[in-house]
């Protein structure tokens, strides 16, 4: 599957990601073939945070 470009999109599919198949962000990105600097970087730039703590984006 590949992620959405727009930062909406992709921050629902990141969490919903997070949320039912992975136990953290970087288990997504090594799955996923994502880099996850860039990731991180994308949803930032929307005024996304991502919690290890809640394994989410908020």
């Amino acid at each position: 599957m590949e992620l959405p470009n727009d930062p909406m999109m992709l921050f629902s599919v990141v969490n919903m990601k997070l949320r039912d198949c992975y136990t953290s962000l970087d288990e997504l990105c090594d799955d996923m073939n994502v880099d996850k600097d860039i990731l991180i970087k994308k949803l930032k730039a929307a005024g996304f945070e991502y919690s290890k703590e809640y394994n989410k984006f908020w």
